[in-house]
């Protein structure tokens, strides 16, 4: 049996985090010296994101890098009295020294999608745009843990693996989709049904990261709670659509945005923690994994100052998540497939 950290797998982890003075939970020889990685940081996601990492204590170095109008993100950052020292990072050809000696690399870069898009419509632009950015990382910083928001994750993460792998410094350790929004999602939805206080559910999402590939473990969430079929199946396909729900409601100005910044910082934020040798942080991610049939696959990860410890599994699933497993697996691999072709052929 493993001990969760709470904070490391609930919507607190964000505003407590924040909240906290660099010495609390973390260990007395740690040092606030982590330095972070943001590319696409002027974009809908990479702001927000950024703005929630500039308030990080243990961060002392962001490095925010687009291909356009960062000098302005940064300054407009700078101006915040936290600790973390900001650069910017604009055009192609600043980014190896945007990336160059950081200890993570966040990716949100890449294009949103708009209503009647699937996340594979976005495959043809935002592959080339996380190739590119994963080279320019392994070549300059090639021990970073990178963390993968660009989508379609599915497949963005294989795509980062075998730009990596080219290189010969791939670490499937250090590598992670993050997923991070689905398990936001479900606390959500899952407190508001039970009417709980969200910040203390916790419900593992294993799978991928678009449509039948989500699976939330609602048979595994903390507190226990039951649904009946039909509420429990409603449930699952409002966790595996929520994108496309908030899709909908921006009427084509864009996806999500401000919920993906949140569940972005607190991943990254946990890879902080990890690194500085805070134990028990364990966070949900999409990483490669020998577990089902496909070669990428989230589970819970136990972090350390290398990246995973350990992965902790699936668990025991009930019936019906056995039958959503077996719904994912085709998709996911096909997917997984997707994005390894693309280096192959390019």
């Amino acid at each position: 049996m493993y001990k969760v950290l709470r904070l490391a797998n609930s919507d607190k982890i964000i505003l407590s985090f924040l909240n906290e003075t660099s010495k609390r939970n973390l260990s007395t020889s740690a040092r606030r010296d982590v330095k972070v990685a943001v590319c696409g940081a002027s974009g809908g996601i990479g702001q927000p994101l950024s703005l929630l990492l500039k308030q990080a204590p243990l961060i002392t170095e962001l490095k925010l890098f687009d291909i356009v109008n960062t000098p302005g993100v940064a300054a407009d950052l700078s101006h915040i009295n936290s600790n973390a020292k900001v650069k910017a990072f604009n055009g192609n050809e600043q980014l190896p020294d945007a990336v160059k000696g950081v200890d993570v690399v966040i990716i949100p870069a890449g294009v949103p999608r708009k209503p009647g898009m699937t996340r594979d419509d976005l495959f043809n632009t935002n592959a080339s745009i996380v190739r590119d950015l994963i080279q320019a990382v392994g070549q300059n910083s090639p021990k970073a843990l990178i963390g993968i928001i660009s989508n379609p994750v599915n497949s963005t993460v294989p795509i980062a693996a075998e730009t990596l792998k080219k290189l010969n410094v791939y670490n499937p350790n250090r590598l992670f989709g993050i997923t991070t929004l689905d398990i936001v999602r479900a606390n959500t939805f899952v407190a508001e049904a039970k009417n709980l206080d969200a910040t203390t559910v916790n419900v593992p999402v294993i799978g991928g990261h678009s449509g039948v590939t989500i699976i939330p473990l609602i048979s595994q969430t903390k507190p226990n709670v039951s649904f009946s079929p039909e509420q429990l199946s409603a449930l699952t396909e409002r966790i595996q659509e929520a994108g496309t729900e908030v899709v909908k409601a921006k009427a084509g100005t864009g996806s999500a945005t401000l919920s993906m910044a949140f569940a972005g910082a607190r991943f990254a934020i946990s890879l902080c923690r990890a690194i500085k040798g805070e134990p028990n942080i364990v966070e949900c991610s999409y990483v490669q994994s020998d577990l089902t049939d496909a070669k990428f696959f989230s589970t819970p990860i136990l972090l350390g100052k290398n990246g995973i410890e350990k992965n902790l599994g699936i668990g025991n699933l009930s019936s019906f998540e056995k039958e959503l497993l077996q719904k994912a697996l085709p998709e996911l691999m096909k997917n997984i497939q997707k994005g390894e072709d693309f280096i192959n052929k390019n």
